[in-house]
């Protein structure tokens, strides 16, 4: 029994761990295949593109990349028929239309909300005269001890009352 377990254990990682071997006649269309193999994402996967990606879709994809080239087509026509496919989704860098517009300026108009917020608190606390800092009290209230530590209403500093406090 165990034997068989063995058996099967080995004969499912050996077909998991499966490359697609790609034969090319020339180094160019081997440097095509792996860009545009890296440039196209899986469509299945969470931003994994073809090369990187063990699924079944990639693999068919990987031998569909191939096949265009060996038959002759362009970059740009490849991209094209899976576009037409799969839709933008499967170009990492998806062109600038109406439908990506959000994938582009997105990030650059949430980097400028939030500076317009930081800066709007900033100038607030800044008119507002900001937190008062212990050298801040000490430079304002001049080289008075007494000034500095405060004053009651009858005369007795701070110390006094703490005393006073403390005794009773």
């Amino acid at each position: 029994m165990k034997l068989l377990c063995l058996i099967a254990f080995v004969a499912f990682s050996v077909t998991a761990m499966a490359i697609d071997v790609v034969e090319f006649s020339s180094d160019g269309e081997r440097e095509r295949y792996q860009r545009l193999t890296y440039e196209l994402r899986c469509p299945k996967c969470q931003n994994q593109n073809l090369i990187d990606s063990n699924s079944q879709i990639s693999e068919d994809l990987r031998r569909e990349v191939a096949r265009l080239i060996h038959e002759g087509e362009s970059d740009e026509e490849i991209k094209r028929k899976l576009v037409a496919l799969y839709g933008d989704f499967i170009l990492y860098r998806p062109p600038v239309q109406n439908n990506t517009i959000v994938l582009w300026l997105g990030p650059v108009l949430m980097m400028g909300i939030g500076l317009f917020v930081f800066a709007v608190i900033v100038l607030k606390r800044m008119r507002a005269g900001g937190l008062e800092d212990e050298d801040d009290v000490v430079h304002a209230e001049g080289s008075d001890p007494e000034k500095v530590l405060g004053v009651t209403g009858d005369g007795a500093s701070l110390s006094d009352v703490v005393d006073s406090q403390n005794d009773a």
